[in-house]
């Protein structure tokens, strides 16, 4: 017996016995049914301590106040965990150059501050705004639990510093004059980006590896200090750094500090196990890119 082929395939002939079916409508299917090639990374911006001040003009990030990411991706992921790049310590800044969408911003020629805010939403947006990790508690010294919510962080912006309280002012080249208390001296200190975080690193390993005193702290200060009472030869500078008093190099570290436009992590912490309080940092671990580790 021949098969009927027609009903077999739903074909239709026509025939009231077999419906035909309905005519599909692509642009419908299209619709319904979007390619996964049409997909596109979400983004955000991010608020910038103090809003682009203190960059020379032709820096584009120049009186900028917010900066657009794109959220993390499994690529991403990669670069944060490639042996080879933590290794040369560049994972972290070839991450967050990957994130930025205006390639024209070089993430080694931003202040830290900045970085810091970049850090903290590209977290957010990757793993969420709670952060558990390990910390020790500075009184009994025991390794506890603690859970930070990175929603509360807070930009500091040098709009809420008192300038004459700290002795310091404001000049048109993105610097400060800084008064030091002892040497008598006025030192213009600018602000620290990238470049200078990879250097001062590049100096003190090598001073280790030569087995040098450690001097991170002169390493430092020579790096931010433009000019000593408006002298800027570099022998003249690093003549006052070596012979700095103590309480002005001090001075200089705190007065910096405050300056500084970035973000602020400091939130309550409460030790589970001794129920010590008081305010900490949030403590950038290996928890905090890596939280499965």
């Amino acid at each position: 017996m021949a098969r009927n082929n027609s009903k077999r395939l739903g074909v239709g002939t026509g025939g009231t016995d077999t419906p035909t079916p309905p005519i599909m409508d692509v642009n419908q299917e299209v619709e319904n049914n979007p390619s996964p090639l049409s997909f596109v990374v979400p983004t955000e911006y991010v608020d910038l301590p103090s809003k682009g001040q203190f960059y020379p003009e032709n820096h584009p990030l120049y009186m900028v106040d917010t900066i657009e990411i794109r959220h993390m991706t499994a690529k991403d992921e990669d670069i944060l965990t490639s042996r080879t790049l933590l290794k040369k310590g560049v994972a972290l800044d070839k991450f967050l150059q990957n994130i930025v969408v205006d390639k024209k911003i070089d993430i080694s020629r931003m202040f830290l501050g900045y970085k810091n805010a970049l850090i903290v939403a590209s977290r957010i947006s990757g793993y969420g705004s709670r952060y558990e990790t390990k910390v020790a508690c500075p009184a009994c010294l025991v390794n506890v639990e603690h859970t930070f919510n990175l929603n509360e962080a807070n930009l500091v912006s040098t709009d809420d510093i008192d300038l004459d309280e700290l002795g310091a002012k404001a000049t048109e080249n993105g610097t400060f004059i800084i008064a030091l208390p002892a040497m008598k001296i006025s030192v213009e200190a600018r602000l620290l980006n990238g470049i200078d975080e990879k250097e001062i690193t590049r100096l003190t390993e090598q001073n280790k590896k030569k087995k040098r005193i450690e001097s991170l702290l002169t390493i430092q200060l020579k790096r931010l200090i433009v000019s000593v009472n408006g002298d800027e030869a570099r022998t003249s500078v690093d003549y006052v750094v070596d012979n700095m008093p103590a309480s002005d190099a001090r001075y200089l570290r705190k007065t910096y500090q405050a300056l500084t436009p970035t973000i602020d992590l400091t939130q309550d912490f409460e030790c589970s196990e001794c129920g010590y309080e008081q305010e900490m940092e949030v403590p950038f671990t290996a928890d905090f890119f890596w939280p499965d580790r």
